[in-house]
């Protein structure tokens, strides 16, 4: 729930993904970066195509949302 809520404010949604992420408590295993494969995870919950989603996930990687995949 973390990673969608993280991609939602790393994608710009300021709304209610926003004040929720702000409010949530976090830890160290919570915190951005996140894996590859749950931005993966993520993106296909949200409905992106699997290409749409590579390319979401490549911009939170370079933004540092997101951990490089392992290749």
């Amino acid at each position: 729930m973390s990673m969608a809520l993280a991609l939602a404010v790393a994608a710009g949604g300021l709304g209610m993904a926003a004040a929720t992420a702000h409010a949530a408590p976090t830890s160290p295993d919570q915190g951005p970066p996140f894996p590859y494969a749950d931005c993966i995870k993520a993106v296909a919950q949200k409905g992106e195509t699997k290409a749409y989603g590579k390319w979401h996930c490549d911009q939170l990687v370079q933004k540092g949302w997101v951990k490089p995949p392992n290749h």
